[in-house]
């Protein structure tokens, strides 16, 4: 599929998304008691694994397989639930999650959007970058700091904001290499009812961990799909691509280089399944998911890499799916943590004794 730097049209999702439930690949990670299937995290990597396998579905919009709430939504009750959940679930209303900061991305510790207590309500100052889909957004899961004291231990909480409440603005759109658009949003004094937190004050942090831990697996298990992709085509190619009088494949320097990426792959999906089922399990599975993310992201990227290098000059344009595949991959080495900061975040739980 030629590459082109434009959004998916809403007929083009609407299609995708009625071929996904007649499918049956719909709702799949959600629990049953909220009308999903129930799938657990080994599961799921199955099929980030195979879905990764094409450019035809973008890299980061996992909606095309139904409404993703993730951990924060799905712990709601009460009115959040029927204000906010259900209607997702329902697909009446879209959310985006609002992290990342200008100088909070990797460091989210370092975030500096406040929620101040004033009586009933809180009010929001701040502003947040990267943001995907905040544009499409009914309403977005806030992360802000409420005890500047306690920092991430404690002192960062999780907040439901519609997007059409007055000092919200979307100031910016980012054009990716990507093809996508994330966008910055300021809060500029929002102010919302305190019965718009979730859970206690101080919780957000520890939730938005679990469900970047998730994310984490995901990134893996792409990676393998990637991966997997990329050296299929790679096989086919240098078995037919003649050079010198004979196959590119009965080269030692290309077989080398086969061997490798298949070494690297099989080893990343073990690690996947290993990380996987011990978070299912409700296991302390930090250091693993760091693993995968590090290990699996610069594997996807290497392999992507190599493979279009033995490609030569076909490898780069756009008839192929491997210069897509590529910038895709190289991304994910950035997004959702670089891969130098988990790195440094599990040597520390190593030296702790903790891993």
């Amino acid at each position: 599929m030629p590459f082109e730097r434009r959004d998916m049209s809403e007929a083009d999702r609407d299609g995708i998304m009625r071929k996904a439930k007649d499918a049956g690949f719909w709702l799949l990670d959600v629990p049953e008691a909220f009308g999903g299937q129930g799938l657990g995290l080994a599961g799921m990597s199955v099929f980030w694994h195979e879905i990764s396998r094409t450019t035809a579905v973008p890299a980061r919009d996992h909606s095309l397989f139904g409404p993703v709430p993730g951990p924060i939504l799905l712990s709601l009750t009460g009115a959040q639930k029927q204000h906010y959940l259900d209607p997702v679930l329902k697909g009446n209303k879209r959310t985006c999650f609002a992290q990342t900061e200008p100088d909070a991305g990797a460091d989210p510790a370092s975030m500096r959007t406040r929620a101040v207590r004033t009586g009933a309500d809180y009010v929001i100052n701040g502003t947040k970058r990267f943001i995907t889909d905040a544009d499409k957004a009914d309403f977005a899961q806030v992360m802000a700091v409420t005890d500047p004291a306690k920092g991430a231990r404690g002192g960062i909480s999780c907040f439901l904001v519609d997007m059409d409440t007055p000092g919200v603005t979307i100031t910016a759109k980012h054009q990716t290499m990507m093809g996508d658009a994330p966008c910055e949003i300021v809060f500029d004094n929002v102010q919302i009812s305190a019965d718009n937190r979730v859970g206690e004050e101080g919780q957000g942090f520890a939730n938005a961990q679990r469900w970047l831990s998730e994310g984490r697996i995901r990134h893996g298990a792409r990676a393998c799909g990637v991966a997997e992709r990329c050296l299929d085509m790679a096989l086919d190619y240098t078995k037919h691509r003649k050079t010198f009088g004979e196959p590119l494949s009965e080269k030692q320097g290309v077989q080398w280089i086969l061997a490798d990426c298949f070494t690297e792959l099989h080893a990343t999906k073990l690690m996947v399944r290993d990380a996987a089922a011990k978070l299912d399990a409700g296991e302390d599975a930090r250091a693993e998911t760091y693993m995968v993310k590090v290990y699996g992201d610069e594997m996807g990227f290497r392999v992507a890499d190599r493979c279009l290098q033995l490609h030569g000059g076909i490898g780069l344009t756009t008839a192929l799916p491997l210069e897509k595949l590529w910038r895709d991959q190289r991304s994910f080495m950035i997004t959702e943590g670089p891969t130098e900061v988990l790195r440094t975040a599990l040597a520390k739980l190593i030296l702790r004794g903790a891993a």
